[in-house]
């Protein structure tokens, strides 16, 4: 019982991770990347579909991504989705696929995409120490209804405070190698 606060607690956390590097992986780095593109809703027969569904994706050249739609009558929905995104990327469209180019990140680009970087990572971080307080709340309370005994109050908290430790820790490490990955021309 006494434990199940902390692994509740970890779980959150593990889970807060899992979203920060999913969130991040949005941030474009001057490298195609698919997932850059998973927020795009296309208007496709009457709905509004995930652009994966109505096309294929690839990326043939480091710098480019190559949409095959399955239906060509779907072209100019597929690139009115594109334009109506805030990915910034312009399509190509030739008539049979459309082209994104991903264009070469400037040095000040590039700056305010690792200030960007930072600001997520502190919002994750923030979330984090969010836990690990309703966890102590959980902790405390459970004192106070005599659940757990005082000394199992302070080694569940030092408990507490290294899980989050470690959990910050994550976000830093991974912080650290997405600000490489944006810096690198």
């Amino acid at each position: 019982m006494m434990s199940e606060v902390i692994s509740k607690m970890s779980d959150k956390m593990g889970k807060s991770v899992e979203s920060f590097k999913k969130e991040l992986s949005k941030v474009r780095t001057g490298r195609a990347s698919l997932s850059i593109l998973d927020d795009i809703s296309v208007d496709a027969y009457g709905s509004g579909m995930p652009l994966n569904q109505v096309c294929t994706l690839t990326i043939p050249e480091s710098r480019l991504i190559v949409i095959q739609p399955w239906d060509p009558q779907m072209l100019p929905a597929i690139e009115k989705a594109i334009l109506k995104s805030d990915i910034g990327l312009t399509p190509a469209n030739d008539g049979k696929i459309i082209r994104l180019n991903i264009p070469q990140l400037t040095e000040e680009r590039r700056k305010e995409l690792v200030k960007s970087v930072k600001k997520i990572a502190e919002e994750f971080k923030v979330a984090i120490r969010n836990i690990r307080r309703e966890a102590i709340d959980a902790l405390k309370k459970q004192k106070k209804d005599k659940e757990i005994s005082e000394d199992d109050l302070f080694k569940l908290q030092d408990q507490a405070q290294a899980e989050t430790d470690s959990f910050i820790k994550k976000i830093d490490e991974i912080t650290v190698s997405k600000e490489k990955e944006v810096m690198e021309v």
